[in-house]
């Protein structure tokens, strides 16, 4: 029972300061589940894993709240805070298990593995003596080997092309940061592109030196791709945004039951958390005079797993008329998580409001409570209700309109961003072949296979990613090589699907590749030639016509 006292009554304990409920009704309640528990762990005629059982009524309550309200488990605290704070401890190497042997993608700059002489391309086959390869270790599990406090050490053995043995290298672990920029990269000679993979409490840094080196290049128009960024700190979106507006300009405000409207502290010190928010009535954020990129033209690139602070960021720019948005309706995450930590490590988050935009749009999407399977069907229900391949197929309520700010555009809320310029999936290449070959991992085979033994003479014939991706095409021998490692994992290979998917497979073969051989950026720089989404954001940046007519337009 003392795992309920610190975890359980601690939630009762908050509930009873600052909930609206009687202390006598909570009282109560918290008495009953306590005594029900005692009985279980007295009575029932199995030994009982209480802590447990004490878990699960702290996650049975919330999951009957709304979709985002949840708790977390010291492991899963860790892990949040792993990903918020922007780094890990480890060897420093990112990784793919092909054929249950771990094949090194990167190796991080600076970090420990690089220190000792680890390449890519390298297979490493021990960890400490223990055998890693072919004995089917899933992701998390060699995860779990590598990791480790800074400090310690862990030996590796490594195969090596070119090399008859084995290579030994000791490592000592230390911090590794993560990264959230996935891409920063001159399109021509003007516009720039950066691709943000999540809010981060290191993102903002970031940001800041993606745009500083692009800007140092010649950059004077920007594509902002949150396409798949599913949020993570405000503190830090509000910063991003900071960066396009200028004067005092609200960026987002909060409002719930409990939580009078309130507009959010601007503090770019405070070590924020996951959609945590500092709350004060004198305070609100406000867009610094500071930033860098007041001047430009914007295209912000959404899609349908754009999500929490990447809707932030989409929201504030289009009522503030200062960029237009390309893609497709955002997920619908606006609602305010309060970090609550329990005396045992693990921690509630307690949703404790809304998020609105500064024409007061609600972000969050409808949902009921205690309706969390339902909710989570809601992007499959978008797809069959013809949403992702037709605008029109969307309809709002008058209730919902309001106007931007500026010019007084026609824009709606009742959840997600709806963008400026819509863009449909395209539904026609994406074939069952092309799926499972993705799926399978026979693309990554293939490219692995292909740069390994031949990475010295792609370097010399193809220095950098410019280079490669004009001059570089995919042989004829290496589709013979995907057609028969399809066929060992007992994927039917169609023709004609295969001819549907050649033009996909072909760019998506050649990213792959440029990935292994320079780096993230270099994936993004070829494989958004057959993205739509990129490709309508570039045509309207290329065009002040466009450009113009999309953020003057009433829809």
């Amino acid at each position: 029972m003392k795992y309920i006292k610190t975890g359980f009554f601690f939630l009762i304990f908050y509930l009873l300061c600052f909930s609206g409920f009687s202390q006598g009704q909570l009282r109560t309640e918290s008495a009953k589940i306590a005594h029900a528990l005692q009985l279980i762990d007295n009575l029932y005629v199995d030994d009982v894993d209480i802590p447990k059982l004490g878990e699960s009524a702290i996650r049975a309550m919330l999951h009957e709240l709304d979709p985002h309200s949840s708790y977390l488990d010291k492991n899963e605290v860790k892990l949040m805070n792993e990903s918020m704070e922007g780094n890990f401890e480890g060897i420093g190497i990112s990784f793919n298990m092909l054929t249950d042997t771990l094949y090194v993608i990167e190796v991080i700059s600076g970090g420990p593995s690089q220190k000792v002489g680890l390449m890519p391309g390298d297979r490493i086959m021990y960890v400490d003596d223990t055998l890693i390869a072919g004995v089917k270790l899933d992701n998390q599990k060699v995860i779990g080997m590598l990791k480790g406090p800074k400090g310690t050490k862990v030996d590796v053995r490594v195969l090596r092309k070119g090399y008859d043995d084995l290579l030994d290298f000791k490592i000592v672990r230390d911090k590794i940061p993560l990264h959230s920029i996935d891409a920063a990269y001159m399109v021509d000679d003007d516009i720039g592109y950066i691709k943000l993979s999540r809010f981060g409490i290191t993102s903002y840094k970031e940001f800041l030196e993606a745009e500083k080196d692009l800007k140092a290049q010649g950059m004077k128009k920007l594509i902002f791709d949150l396409t798949g960024n599913g949020g993570g700190v405000l503190q830090v979106a509000s910063e991003i945004v900071n960066e396009f507006l200028s004067g005092d300009k609200l960026i987002v405000y909060t409002e719930g039951k409990n939580q009078p409207r309130l507009e959010l502290k601007t503090t770019p010190n405070r070590q924020a958390k996951e959609d945590e928010v500092v709350l004060s009535s004198k305070k609100r954020s406000t867009s610094a005079s500071e930033g860098q990129f007041q001047e430009g033209d914007v295209v912000v690139l959404v899609d349908e797993l754009s999500a929490s602070a990447s809707e932030i960021v989409a929201g504030a720019l289009q009522d503030w008329d200062r960029g237009v948005i390309v893609g497709r309706r955002t997920f619908g995450k606006g609602l305010v998580q309060r970090q609550i930590p329990l005396l045992d490590g693990s921690m509630m988050r307690l949703t404790v409001a809304k998020y609105y935009t500064p024409t007061g749009r609600s972000i969050q999407k409808p949902y009921e409570e205690g309706q969390k399977d339902k909710y989570q069907m809601e992007l499959m229900n978008r797809y069959q209700h013809g949403e992702y391949v037709n605008a029109d197929s969307i309809s709002f309520a008058d209730s919902l309109r309001y106007e931007t700010l500026v010019n007084k555009r026609i824009v709606y809320g009742g959840g997600g961003i709806m963008p400026d310029c819509f863009v449909p999936i395209d539904t026609v290449r994406l074939t069952d072949l092309h799926r499972n070959l993705i799926a399978k991992g026979v693309m990554s085979r293939v490219t692995i296979n292909e740069v390994d033994n031949n990475r010295s003479e792609l370097l010399y014939a193809y220095p950098d990613v410019n280079k490669f991706k004009s001059d570089y095409e995919i042989s004829e021998k290496i589709f013979v090589k995907m057609k028969q490692i399809a066929e060992s994992e007992n994927i039917e290979w169609d023709k004609e699907q295969f001819e549907l998917s050649e033009d996909i497979l072909t760019v998506q073969l050649k990213a792959l590749m440029a990935r292994d051989l320079y780096n993230q950026s270099a994936y993004y720089v070829i494989i958004n030639d057959i993205n739509d989404i990129y490709k309508e954001g570039l045509r309207i940046i290329n065009s002040d016509n466009a450009y113009d007519e999309l953020l003057r337009s009433s829809k």
